[in-house]
C-alpha cells in the first residue's frame, strides 16, 4: 500500500530508506519538544507575567507537529519534511506579545490562526510567488539573521551569561555558576558534534549534559515517562483580540516569518533533492506550502505557536528520503513522545539556553550571501539584524528595515523599479508604531 502511494520506484527510494531518513530527521529537530514549551512558558523569567503552561504547549507541541507531518504527508507525498512550531516565532509570542505587550495567551493563539488562514489563502492564489519575488534577497537574509540574534540574547539570558545592568543595560552574568559552565559546555560540545557530521547533535547534547546535571545534583530529575498533560489551549484562541488595530502588526510579523521561512527552506530542501527543474522552478511546492498553512492553522487550534517546515530536513533528505514517507515516520515517533512531559521538566534551563544559542547560529550564517558590496541592500539588512535583539522585538526589526530600504530606494532615485509589495509593507509599517 506505501509503495503504491507514495511511488517509491518512481522516486528511486525504498520503504527502508524513507524510514531511516524519518528517523534521522526526527533526530535533528526533536528538541523542539522540550524548547518550544519552555520558551512558551517563559520558565527562565517566571510565569507571573502570564505565559504559556508549559505542560499544555508540550502536549500542543507534539500534537501539532504531528498533524503537520501527518498533513505533508499524505498531501504534499513527494515532500520527505519535517514540521514543528518554529523557531523564532515562538520566542517572539512568548517575549514580545505575551510579556512584552501584555496579551493574553489565548489572544496570541487567535493572531496565529488568522495568520495562518492568511497564509493558506494565500498559498492558494498567485500572490505566492509574487510575494516571494518581491521581498529583496538581502533583506530575508537580514530578518532571517536578525531572527538569529534575537534567539542568540535570549538563549545568552536563560544559560545566565548575560545578565542586565542599570547603567549598561546588559553585562556578564555569573559564569562561575556550575550549571552557567555546564550550559557553555553543552553548546560546545553541540559544535563539535555537528563538526563531526554526527546527527542529533542539539537532543544528543541536551540530555547529556542534563544528566551530568541531574548526577552531580545541580539539577531536579523529575523522571521520564508520565502522564499527558491535559490540552488546556485547545480551541482557546480570542480571535476578537486578535482582530484589533493593536494586533495588526503582529499578524503580519507572524504571515511574514512563516511565509519567507517557509518558502527559504522549501527552496533550500529541493535543492538537495532534485526537486528544481532546469529553470529555477520547484516542483510541486504549491502542495508543500499549502500543507504547511493548514499545520499553521491545526497547531494555533491545539495551543502553540506557527507550525512551519524544518531546514532540518535537509538531514533526512541527505540520507535518501524523497517522499512524504519519510513526513509520516517523524510525525510517528513524535507522537511516541507525548509521555515524556516529566523528562521535559527536569531539563535545566541553562541547557535549554544553550540549545537555543546553537539554533541561533543557524539563523545567523546566511549573511555571507547578503549583496555586501551594494549598500543600498546591506544597509536595511544590517537594520533588522541589529535591531531586533537590541528592541527585543521581531516586528519591530522588519518594520525598521522595510522602511528604511523604502526611503533608500526613493532618495536613490529607484522609485519606479521597486517592486509595489515594497511600499505596501513600509507604509504598513510606518502606521503600525502609530497603533501600537
Amino acid at each position: 500500500m506505501m509503495e503504491k502511494y507514495f511511488e517509491y520506484r518512481k522516486h528511486k527510494t525504498n520503504f527502508k530508506t524513507e524510514v531511516i531518513a524519518g528517523v534521522t530527521t526526527f533526530l535533528t529537530m526533536a528538541y523542539i519538544m522540550f524548547l518550544n514549551p519552555f520558551i512558551l512558558s517563559g520558565e527562565f523569567a517566571g510565569t507571573e507575567k502570564g505565559f504559556f503552561d508549559f505542560g499544555a504547549v508540550f502536549t500542543a507541541t507534539i500534537l501539532a507537529t504531528s498533524v503537520a507531518c501527518f498533513i505533508m504527508a499524505f498531501h504534499g507525498r513527494t515532500w520527505p519534511i519535517g514540521l514543528a512550531p518554529g523557531m523564532g516565532i515562538n520566542a517572539f509570542v512568548a517575549y514580545g506579545v505575551v510579556a512584552g505587550m501584555g496579551y493574553t495567551p489565548q489572544a496570541a493563539l487567535g493572531a496565529v490562526l488568522v495568520a495562518g488562514v492568511i497564509f493558506l489563502a494565500i498559498s492558494l492564489t498567485p500572490l505566492r510567488a509574487w510575494l516571494i519575488n518581491s521581498i529583496p534577497k538581502s533583506l530575508k537574509l537580514g530578518i532571517g539573521a536578525g531572527i538569529g540574534l534575537f534567539l542568540a540574547i535570549i538563549g545568552l539570558e536563560i544559560m545566565g551569561v548575560v545578565g542586565d545592568h542599570p547603567v549598561t543595560l546588559v553585562t556578564l552574568g555569573d559564569i562561575k555558576n556550575p550549571l552557567v559552565l555546564l550550559g557553555c559546555l553543552a553548546f560546545v560540545f553541540m559544535i563539535v558534534l555537528e563538526k563531526m557530521k554526527i546527527r542529533g547533535n542539539i537532543i544528543i547534547g541536551i540530555l547529556l549534559f542534563s544528566i551530568i546535571a541531574w548526577a552531580t545534583g545541580l539539577a531536579k530529575f523529575n523522571g521520564v515517562v508520565g502522564s499527558i498533560p491535559p490540552m488546556t489551549y485547545l480551541f482557546e484562541f480570542d480571535l476578537k483580540a486578535a482582530l484589533t488595530a493593536g494586533m495588526a502588526s503582529i499578524v503580519f510579523t507572524l504571515l511574514f516569518i512563516d511565509f519567507f521561512d517557509t518558502a527559504g527552506t522549501l527552496t533550500s530542501v529541493a535543492n538537495v533533492a532534485g526537486k528544481v527543474d532546469k529553470k529555477g522552478k520547484v516542483q510541486d511546492i504549491n502542495k508543500a506550502m499549502l500543507s504547511d498553512s493548514v499545520g499553521t492553522v491545526a497547531g494555533a487550534v491545539m495551543g502553540t505557536t506557527t507550525v512551519t517546515s524544518y531546514v532540518e530536513s535537509g538531514a533526512g533528505v541527505k540520507a535518501g528520503g524523497r517522499t512524504g514517507m519519510t513526513s509520516l515516520v517523524i510525525g510517528v515517533l513524535f507522537l511516541a513522545c507525548l509521555f515524556f512531559s516529566p523528562l521535559a521538566t527536569s531539563l535545566p534551563k541553562e541547557i535549554d539556553g544553550a540549545a537555543l544559542l546553537y539554533v541561533a547560529i543557524l539563523f545567523v550564517r546566511n549573511i555571507t550571501d547578503i549583496e555586501w558590496n551594494d549598500i543600498a541592500e546591506s544597509g536595511p539588512a544590517v537594520v533588522a539584524m541589529i535591531t531586533m535583539p537590541l528592541t527585543y522585538s521581531i516586528s519591530n526589526g522588519i518594520a525598521l528595515a522595510f522602511i528604511s530600504y523604502a526611503l533608500i530606494q526613493i532618495f536613490t532615485g529607484k522609485f519606479g523599479k521597486t517592486s509595489p509589495a515594497i511600499w505596501v509593507i513600509a507604509v504598513f509599517s510606518v502606521v503600525s508604531f502609530y497603533v501600537a
